[in-house]
């Protein structure tokens, strides 16, 4: 009779994400993720598959924590400027809250491995694209409801706020000056005037 797992996998998976995210997918070697995750090196292999299938799944469970949090802020809030002002300021808290300053863990990956692995530019360019779509729909809404000017187009203001947050998720690595971040936002929203 096959041994049931005695880990918790969503745990597991939880604490790859903290791993790869602090030391990156070449600063880790199996033998960190075997200390770090707390099972043995069979069951790692025989529940995650090798390093590179784990860090997809890392990968792809970090998108998916953050793409829900930010449909829900743009689901739920009152207004278009309120939603992308919203995602800004969660953003900032994040990396200022950050002690360690690990930046995004997708703009890390993007970083080391895009130009590299095909399997992990697929994933980011279809996590940019779930951003780019999202403040997308808050700005059309903006602009049909004249919150929003219509005088910028919508797409090219999307991709703006979406390199304004990839910006700022690179400079809190050597910039955590809460300042620095609140003129960034307010000038990001300023465009949308």
């Amino acid at each position: 009779m096959a041994r049931g797992k005695d880990f918790d996998e969503a745990e597991v998976l939880s604490k790859a994400v903290c791993i790869f995210w602090h030391k990156g997918y070449n600063g880790t070697s199996m033998q960190d993720l075997v200390d770090g995750l707390g099972i043995s090196r069979s069951s790692l292999y025989d529940t995650f598959g090798d390093k590179h299938a784990l860090y997809i799944k890392a990968l792809d469970s970090y998108q998916q924590a953050g793409g829900s949090q930010m449909c829900d802020i743009i689901n739920n809030s009152a207004s278009a400027k309120e939603a992308i002002k919203k995602l800004l300021e969660l953003t900032m808290r994040d990396l200022l809250n950050d002690e360690q300053r690990k930046g995004c863990f997708m703009v890390n990956a993007e970083i080391e491995l895009a130009s590299l692995d095909a399997e992990v530019n697929d994933m980011i360019c279809r996590n940019e694209q779930l951003f780019e779509n999202a403040v997308l729909r808050a700005i059309k809404k903006g602009q049909e409801s004249g919150e929003i000017s219509n005088s910028k187009d919508a797409l090219a203001l999307s991709r703006s706020i979406f390199n304004t947050v990839k910006g700022m998720q690179v400079s809190a690595k050597s910039n955590t000056e809460k300042a620095f971040f609140d003129d960034i936002i307010q000038t990001t929203l300023s465009v949308l005037d």
